[in-house]
């Protein structure tokens, strides 16, 4: 059996899907490694790491390959490279992907989305989603630090005293507790807030303060929040702008996969802010969770400057490949069996993150939206009349031949 690296082909992807040190993980399992050259290249993997670890470079992988690795999902293109039947294991945003899924289904390929994987104890090695968050959030703390004109931490000096600066944290997932983590370990001040209940008490296992705005709590399903009322999103910000204007630096992380994220922060509210504020908009490139924050830019909105996120675990290629590629051989040790690749498809994981299989869209609300729900059938088209020359006779009855 082959597995195959992909080399990205996404504009600004740095990542890569499988890293040099892990590659003897794959061959243990009894598969032959094949990388695309280049694949590793701009993060700072050379060609020699890999085939110094097992792998073959060849520009034939894809063409050859049992199982292909990627971060994101191979395009139509590449995807007709591969043989019929072959896996490819990647992320896949089957919502905005309507028109690829139904080419990898009508080529014969099985695709596995990685951030499908279910959000259960058993499959947490294999959440490629949170492993990312992890990278980002610690990404977007360094951002607001680098960009902030002033000392995160207390400085107490013979020429007086520094004051810490003060941050606040929207949202408590994965990427926003870890940016919590990374602001305190800088040395500021941080507050935070989530709509769900739990998300409290990890907050202040990060030595952050709980903002409570006294509002009622939105659990959800997957540990995400419950999409909220306009009634209750405007009562929220209400109470929030206080504790932004007051901040330092903001760090917006409120997003679902696959949806648009939540407008937390208004333009009017980010104008309140003091000159030199800073604001980290990390779900940016997901519609934003601050009003007016472009992905991949930096814009001013009053006084602050409001930094847009964009592809932001490949600003950080290295541990983000790394982590990843984990993930991955996570999810291919639950699919081998006996060093074939086999996936059970009665398996809650690998059902869950399977989209196409057999020239079948499996996934069932990709299928709906592509396909229409099952068994439901399209009227029969009713035929045209075949037109009738201007000369023909026509055979109608005797008793109407007087009327032609």
């Amino acid at each position: 059996m082959k597995i195959a690296v992909a080399r990205e082909t996404r504009q600004g992807e740095t990542r890569v899907a499988m890293v040099p040190e892990l590659v003897s993980k794959l061959t243990d399992l009894g598969y032959e490694v094949l990388v695309e050259p280049g694949a590793g290249a701009r993060a700072e993997y050379a060609d020699e790491l890999y085939a110094e670890a097992g792998a073959v470079v060849t520009d034939e992988a894809l063409d050859v390959a049992d199982v292909v690795l990627g971060v994101n999902a191979l395009g139509s293109d590449r995807a007709r490279l591969l043989r019929d039947g072959t896996a490819v294991l990647s992320f896949l945003p089957v919502n905005s992907s309507h028109e690829l899924v139904a080419d990898l289904r009508d080529l014969g390929v099985t695709a596995f989305a990685m951030e499908l994987v279910p959000r259960i104890s058993r499959a947490q090695s294999m959440d490629a989603l949170s492993s990312q968050s992890l990278v980002s959030g610690y990404r977007c703390a360094i951002v607001a630090a680098g960009l902030l004109r002033r000392f995160f931490p207390l400085n107490m000096t013979a020429a007086g005293t520094v004051q810490p600066a003060q941050v606040v944290v929207l949202g408590a997932g994965v990427a926003g507790l870890q940016a919590i983590a990374t602001s305190k370990r800088l040395g500021a001040v941080v507050q935070a807030y989530d709509v769900r209940a739990a998300a409290a008490e990890e907050i202040h296992s990060m030595g952050a303060k709980a903002i409570d705005l006294q509002l009622e709590t939105l659990e959800g399903s997957g540990g995400y929040a419950r999409e909220m009322t306009e009634d209750r999103a405007q009562r929220q910000m209400e109470a929030l702008a206080p504790y932004i204007a007051d901040a330092d630096a903001l760090i917006t992380t409120a997003a679902v996969p696959g949806r648009q994220a939540p407008l937390l922060v208004t333009a009017a509210m980010v104008e309140a802010m003091k000159p030199g504020s800073v604001v980290v908009d990390l779900a940016a490139e997901s519609g934003g969770n601050v009003e007016g924050s472009v992905p991949g830019q930096i814009v001013r909105i009053g006084h602050a400057q409001v930094w847009g996120g964009d592809n932001v675990p490949s600003q950080m290629p290295g541990p983000a490949s790394k982590l990843y590629a984990q993930n991955l051989v996570s999810l291919l040790t639950l699919m081998t069996n006996d060093g074939v690749f086999a996936p059970d498809f009665e398996d809650e994981v690998v059902a869950g993150a399977a989209v196409t299989h057999a020239g079948r869209i499996v996934h069932e609300a990709t299928r709906e939206a592509i396909e229409g729900p099952v068994g439901e059938t399209q009227p029969e088209p009713v035929p045209e009349p075949e037109p009738v020359p201007a000369d023909a006779q026509l055979d109608l009855p005797f008793d109407q031949e007087d009327d032609r």
